[in-house]
Formats: structure tokens, sequence, C-alpha cells
């Protein structure tokens, strides 16, 4: 009727080199001898002098179902024939201090909705059709990575699984983005958390719907050829008493030293790198959405927190490492291992690093002494073009360094520019309020804001309702404003936004050799008496498309660029184009170069450049 633990893999958990520990651990279902359905549990307690499985299959009574431990592996056993799929189940562990605590399964795939227990479930074998999509899934670099950032619970409020698995993935198909990054869909117990505060590292949130109906979505969204990503959070996790914190009585899962294991400013625990079955555990998560779930990606959350044992703390309140610095060795080892496993993978998967640091060699790989991320969210840049931006115009000619200084270090790392779901909370204010001036200013600026994002090198994200003009800040108990799309300034810039990333994904230039000065060539950096910028996106192809823009409220009516080749610049896109909101006044015709030198270049052009405008030149030599 038993059926055991797999030695090998509970060997490789306490090394610190599992990616499949929930293949071993939590629970699981087999066929009895006689028919019955029998599941085992199995949880790792070390340090607990006794552990027992209870739910509703016992009236959660301690003594009625002990577990034994397996060998010396710090894993305690149980094989229940009578527990039913869809009960709720927990683990009582007797302490070395005599107490007994009841925990959740942190290898539970299912968890109570709006409760503490996990529910007795094996993952569903999903029926998957992607298998296509799969396989196309290479060269990721060299291709087009536009993502919406969604909070599942507020897009529309109230949607399941499977009703974003339509509504959602069709506003995404129709706006041009290539991949969906969700917040947070590990299981967490506190709303405004927003996911970032997690109880089940294998547990899907039970808030919209089931596992299997999250790999509908997930199944759909690769049918119409849309990545998923999914923010995942392995630098700290919940105090709550039902959670990891001090799982055996213990400090398990966090250092015992508050110093390295509490993070006062988030209110929650820090993980212990240091430990090898920490490393197992996460891994294991990390490979379980990818593998499990299909995910394309994930956002690796708080990378900064994690590789430096200072930050966000004072001095006196950390604990240096073994050779008196602030890394935290262990997350450095834990980030190579992740990669390693990531590159194993039979598809392409990308790991993306939210690091704030000037931590080096983020995105180098692990061989060549980097961490091994695919990409590193550009803060800097993102810092820097904001705070720009809300500058009234006449300042900005004193602070043009804002824009530029990021080409300095463009390509020293895999970048991805975001405008995230941080930069509108918290008293931030929406993106659409950031920019100085009048309605129409306002408006206008932010669409020079995305024209400059998706020119300038590096992948792209924007955060839900950025795109059609959100007014206030994204509120985490209300849907997004939809309604004012019936204004049309708003529908404007959402139009603008469609055309926009239609341009970039089907414009070599935009995105192939975004990593390297093959692909960029600065044309106008210095002209801050105009606030003015203009530069060259080409491909290893011979094509190119020239960049401008002017960010302020003066139009540049024969404005003068030098080019390195003669040929004819067509106009491809505007964003003061009427349609988007804007003048139309400045409209190029077909430009051609002339024999004149200026800035180091053979040829020059004479275009208009419209007031807080970005237009796109697409470039034919001859």
């Amino acid at each position: 009727m038993a059926f055991h633990l797999d030695d090998n893999e509970l060997y490789y958990f306490n090394e610190g080199i599992s990616t499949a520990a929930y293949e071993a651990l939590g629970c699981h279902a087999r066929t009895g001898e006689f028919g019955e359905t029998v599941y085992r549990f199995a949880v790792w307690a070390p340090e607990a002098l006794a552990v027992s499985v209870v739910g509703d299959f016992n009236e959660w009574n301690p003594m009625a179902d002990p577990m034994h431990t397996v060998g010396t592996t710090g894993v305690w056993e149980a094989h229940l024939g009578f527990a039913r799929e869809g009960q709720l189940y927990k683990y009582a562990i007797l302490t070395r201090e005599g107490e007994t605590v009841y925990r959740a399964d942190p290898y539970a795939v299912r968890a109570e909705k709006d409760g503490t227990a996990s529910m007795v479930a094996e993952l569903p074998s999903f029926p998957w059709t992607d298998g296509r999509y799969l396989e196309t899934r290479r060269d990721l670099y060299n291709k087009p990575i536009s993502i919406y950032e969604v909070h599942a619970g507020t897009w529309r409020q109230g949607l399941s699984y499977r009703e974003l698995a339509h509504e959602l993935i069709d506003y995404v198909s129709d706006m041009g983005y290539t991949h969906i990054e969700f917040m947070p869909l590990t299981e967490y117990p506190y709303d405004k958390s927003w996911g970032y505060q997690v109880t089940g590292y294998f547990a899907a949130t039970a808030r919209y719907g089931t596992p299997e109906d999250l790999m509908y979505l997930i199944n759909c969204a690769h049918e119409r050829g849309i990545g998923v990503i999914m923010d995942w959070v392995p630098a700290h996790f919940t105090r709550d008493a039902h959670g990891l914190r001090r799982f055996d009585g213990s400090p398990l899962y966090e250092h015992a030293d508050t110093r390295r294991s509490e993070m006062p400013q988030w209110g929650t625990m820090l993980f212990n790198f240091d430990r090898t079955q920490v490393h197992s555990f996460l891994l294991s998560s990390a490979m379980f959405w990818l593998k499990e779930y299909h995910f394309d990606g994930l956002r690796v959350d708080a990378v900064s927190c994690m590789l430096y044992l200072d930050f966000g703390k004072r001095d006196g309140e950390w604990l240096p490492n073994k050779y008196g610095g602030r890394e935290n060795l262990g997350a450095v080892e834990f980030f190579k291992k992740l990669s390693k496993a990531v590159d194993r993978l039979p598809t392409q998967k990308l790991v993306f690093a939210e690091e704030s640091t000037a931590y080096p060699y983020v995105t180098h790989p692990v061989k060549d002494g980097g961490l091994g991320f695919s990409f590193k969210w550009n803060m800097g840049w993102m810092n820097d073009v904001l705070a720009y931006m809300e500058m009234d115009s006449y300042f900005r000619k004193w602070n043009h360094d804002k824009l530029t200084f990021s080409l300095c270090y463009a390509f020293s790392e895999h970048y991805v520019l975001p405008f995230s779901h941080d930069e509108v909370v918290h008293g931030k204010k929406s993106l659409l309020n950031k920019m100085p001036g009048d309605y129409w200013q306002q408006f206008a600026q932010l669409r020079l804001l995305f024209a400059y994002q998706f020119a300038h090198p590096g992948k792209k994200l924007m955060f839900m309702g950025d795109e059609f003009g959100q007014y206030i800040e994204w509120r985490d108990d209300q849907s997004l404003d939809w309604l004012l799309l019936e204004y049309p300034k708003h529908a404007e810039v959402q139009r603008m936004v469609r055309d926009r990333s239609r341009f970039y994904t089907t414009t070599g230039p935009m995105y192939r050799a975004d990593d390297g000065w093959n692909g960029f060539l600065w044309l106008k950096p210095d002209d801050n008496l105009h606030s003015a910028l203009a530069w060259m996106r080409m491909d290893e192809r011979g094509h190119a498309v020239l960049c401008a823009f002017n960010f302020t409220p003066v139009p540049q009516e024969d404005y003068a660029i030098g080019v390195p080749e003669s040929g004819s610049f067509r106009e491809s896109f505007s964003t003061d184009a009427s349609r988007y909101g804007g003048t139309g006044e400045y409209r190029n015709d077909l430009i051609r170069t002339e024999e004149e030198p200026m800035d180091g270049f053979d040829h020059r052009i004479h275009i208009k450049l419209p007031p807080y405008g970005g237009v796109y030149f697409t470039f034919r030599k001859g």
C-alpha cells in the first residue's frame, strides 16, 4: 500500500541542488493495492519532536495520524487512505519547547480560499495545446519584448482566471503587447500585500480560481502568441503563524540571528541563503512554475535585498558575511544555481531581476562570473527619465543628462525599461499626473514619454492603466477607470500606444541588436538648449529608424540633424498625429538627405519636430 520517498531526491534536497523537491515533499496521491486512493504527506521539519497530519479527515486531531521520520533527512512522512481530494489539512508540529504549532504545507499545490489551511490535492493533468508556441521560444534577446504588467484582481475587478483568459488576452493581443506579467499569483494571506508576502510557494492563489483555471489562462495566452511572466518573491516571506516562520519551532527557513532574518521596513522574514535546503525549496518553486504551469519567465522581486545583507538596514542592524563584507554570498550562489537550472530547460525561459543597485554582471553568464539573469530592470533609467519629465520644460535644459546618461551604461547588461506599479502608488501620482502643464500638455508629454521609452535600447514594460492615461494612482481594491476611454484624449493615447506597439514589434531596428552600439547611433545627444534628442536604431540587415524627440512646447519647424548616409527618410510614426490627440500640424513629407556636413556626419536632413513630440523616420539608402 505504501509508496515511499525517493532517497536520491531527499539527498539532492539536503545538498541544495534539488529542482523538483515538490515531487517528493507535500501531498501526493497514488492508487493502493486494493484500488483505493492513498495520499502520502511529507514535510521537512528536522527540529520537531513529533509531527502529525491533521485535517477534515480526522477532525483535526493531532493524535490521530502521526508521521514518522525518514532516516536522518529531517523529513517526516505519513500515508493516509481516508483523506479525500479537496479536504483541508495542516501539519501539527511538536516543538522542542513542548508547544504544538499548526502549519500549512509549504509544498501544497492548493490552499484554502480565505483561510490558512492547505488542501488535499494533486496538480491537475492539464491538456496543454501550446506546443507550437513553445517551439518558437528561441533567441529572445533579438525579438521584441513588450510587457503589460497586471494585477489580476484590479485590471477588471471580480474576474476569474478563466474570465481573464478571454477578456485580458483579447485586450493584450489588440494592444500589441508580447507578454503579460502578473504580480504574484503564489498564495498569500493579505490582500494589501499585493502578493509580495507569500505563504504558498507552490500554490496558485485561490482568489481567482483553481490551478487548472490558471493553466487554462496561460494556455490561452500561448495560443494567441502571448508570453506569460509571473512576479516571484524568493527574498522574504510573511510572518503569519501558518507560514514558514519558525516552521518547526526553530528558525528553519530564516536565519537564527534577527540581524539576518528580519526585514523591518516590510515586516517580513528573510530567507536564509546559507541553508542548502532553502536553496532546494526555492529552486524547486521556480522550476515548478516554469515547468508545470508553462510560465515563460519569472520576475524575481527584491534582488537587491537578497544580494546585500545591509539592504534597508542601519549600522548595527545587519550581520556581515564571513569575510566582513555586506554581500550575501549564499544568495549569490543561489542565483547561479537558478540560472543553471533555467538553462537546462528544453525551451528558453526568461528570468528578470528587479535590481536597483550597480551590482556587476547581473545578466552575464555564470561561466563568465555573472549571476545569469536574462534581463535586469533598468531602475536608473526609470528614475532619471521620470524626474526629468516631472520638471517644468523651462528647467529641462539644465538637466539634459538625465536623458542621455543611461546610454553610458545601456549595454553593460540586458535591460528592461520599466514603468511598473511601484511608480503609480503611495503618493507618487499616475504617469499622466506626473506630467506638468495644462490638460493638452500632460497628454502630449505622456505620449512623448512612451515614444521615448520604445525607441530607447532595452525591452519594455508598462503597468496596466498607463496605456490610456489613468488619472489617479493605482488602487489595490478597485478596477482601473475604464470609463475614461469615453473621453477622447484617453482613447487617443491608447490608440497611440497600440500603434506604437505594433510599429515596435514589426520593425527590426527597434528591437534587434538591442544590447550593443551596433544597434544604436547618437545623432543629436547634446542639444540641451532645445531639450531635443535624436538617434538611429539599426539592425544587422541594414535597416534603420531615426528617432527624434522634442521635450519642450516650442515646435522646431526646421530642425537640422546630421546623418551618416545619403538616402531618404519617411515619417512612420508621430506622437503629434491628430488621431492621437496631437496638433497634426507638423507632418513631415519624404525627406532627402543633403550633402552638407553636420555634427561629424557627411550629410544632414531638416525635419519638423512638433511640440512635446516624438517622431520615428524609416530610412532608405540611396
